[in-house]
């Protein structure tokens, strides 16, 4: 199972939020650079970043960060926030950023996803999926769909997707743990790589995600809190 360490980006300052509330943001590293490099030595191969002033006003910003670490520090970069255009998915694949997320454009765009693996195959696009109660949220989590998380996934599977990253908005930066219920039901309804988004706390819970069979796991406020050791995580992921 990989490992996912995560940093989020808000006016150029590395952040983690509560439930996705913006008005919650807390700065927590000095360094984007240091921070990433801090994961590589971990045991890290891949660093999952988010756009978060991106996803809010739906266009590409704070890029020159993501290419940044893209180019410098060693890791694989996993980008998503405000990629809601092919020529946002050109300009990052085309520089250095190993996999975009699609996300709020999945729902909004379906044809879009279709076309960008058509262009860059299933390795390079991951879809997110973030969900309030089951319900899908888009825009920055701030407008609740009507379409069920596990319905969203199945209509992304017929369209060639391999990689969903499922979070569940309560659970995101609570350090309650990963909703494992959903996240099973979810791995059992569609044959994609899932990934775990929210709520990863302790090392408890990357054995049991890695033992429920996900592809990967992202950990983000569980490190600067410091409730899960990195690279023990990572050994972990490699059991």
């Amino acid at each position: 199972m990989i490992i996912f360490p995560a940093i989020d980006i808000k006016g150029g300052t590395c952040v983690r939020l509560f439930q996705g509330k913006f008005d919650t943001a807390e700065q927590v590293a000095e360094s984007y650079m240091q921070t990433a490099l801090g994961f590589k030595a971990a045991g890290c191969e891949w660093i999952h970043m988010v756009d978060l002033d991106g996803s809010l006003e739906g266009k590409r910003m704070n890029q020159a960060i993501y290419l940044d670490v893209a180019a410098n520090s060693g890791l694989q970069v996993q980008l998503g926030g405000g990629i809601r255009t092919m020529d946002d998915i050109d300009f990052y694949l085309n520089n250095g950023v190993a996999r975009v997320i699609l996300g709020s454009v999945v729902v909004e765009n379906p044809a879009l996803v279709s076309e960008a693996i058509a262009r860059y195959g299933a390795e390079k696009i991951a879809v997110g999926i973030d969900a309030k109660n089951g319900m899908v949220a888009t825009r920055g989590w701030l407008d609740v769909n009507d379409i069920h998380y596990i319905d969203l996934a199945k209509q992304v599977a017929t369209r060639g997707v391999r990689y969903i990253i499922y979070t569940d908005i309560a659970k995101d930066g609570m350090l309650a743990g990963p909703n494992l219920e959903q996240l099973c039901a979810l791995q059992n309804a569609v044959d994609c790589n899932i990934t775990a988004s929210g709520g990863v706390t302790t090392i408890d819970d990357i054995h049991a995600l890695r033992n429920a069979g996900l592809y990967g796991a992202i950990c983000g406020r569980s490190i600067y809190a410091g409730t899960l050791d990195l690279a023990a995580a990572v050994r972990a992921g490699n059991a």
